[in-house]
């Protein structure tokens, strides 16, 4: 085999690893607070996001095959280190020249078009994708809405995303709203998904002045199911234990 045919291999071998490291589906992040009065939301990833992994955001509406216009599209890059799993993002002042995200570096898209970047309590949709670029989604991975996720007001028609299951409902209305589940004791990060896509595991404060409100960043945890032979250790060692005891009291 000739050494350029090796090379050719390797750099095929390269590009299909750095594509599967960034391939994501829909769920693998999902939004955990949103802030129509400081414009911003937190979501986490539940799954290691690769270095300088790129994203989009709209709260334009989609309409099942494209998004309208009017508002705006936001990108984020993930930033030189992987994120690990579990953990949580902020984004803040969305509608300010001082926009930002705890983690990597969030801009306005070229494509935006509309200097309308603010939130609204009422009838808002935020998507989270990835895409050819801003206005072209190739896979959409969450989406969150204070209205009814029509087609007025943004649907999930051919986003593989639905109420529950990637996407958050919250009430009409809802300045503020952060989850407010269990981030610890699962025996692993996909067990959040469910919990994080219902809107019964939100505290939805409704109408009010929440300009300064932070949400949590406390990131997602497992706790390990045991080995079933660690397990059997432990028990025996506990049954072991309790012999002994019974025997001095026996005496």
């Amino acid at each position: 085999m000739s050494t350029g045919f090796k090379r050719s291999i390797l750099a095929i071998a390269t590009a299909v690893a750095a594509f599967n490291a960034n391939a994501l589906s829909a769920g693998d992040l999902a939004f955990t607070a949103y802030n129509a009065d400081e414009d911003g939301w937190s979501l986490v990833t539940f799954v290691d996001l690769a270095a300088n992994t790129q994203f989009y955001f709209s709260d334009n509406e989609w309409n099942g095959s494209a998004f309208n216009t009017g508002e705006s599209h936001h990108q984020w890059t993930t930033g030189a280190s992987t994120i690990a799993a579990g953990t949580v993002i902020r984004f803040s002042r969305i509608d300010t020249t001082s926009l930002s995200a705890s983690l990597g570096t969030l801009s306005r898209a070229s494509v935006s078009g509309s200097t309308n970047y603010g939130l609204s309590a009422e009838n808002e949709t935020i998507y989270l994708y990835q895409g050819t670029n801003a206005s072209t989604p190739t896979s959409f991975l969450a989406a969150i809405s204070t209205g009814a996720f029509s087609s007025a007001q943004g649907s999930l028609s051919n986003t593989g995303l639905s109420i529950g299951a990637g996407a958050v409902k919250l009430g009409n209305g809802s300045d503020y709203a952060e989850y407010t589940g269990p981030r610890d004791g699962k025996a692993s990060l996909a067990d959040y998904k469910s919990l994080v896509s219902d809107a019964a595991h939100w505290t939805d404060r409704g109408d009010g002045g929440y300009a300064s409100v932070v949400p949590s960043t406390t990131a997602f945890t497992v706790t390990p199911v045991p080995e079933p032979d660690a397990a059997a250790m432990v028990l025996a060692g506990l049954g072991l234990l309790g012999f002994m005891g019974r025997r001095r009291l026996s005496r």
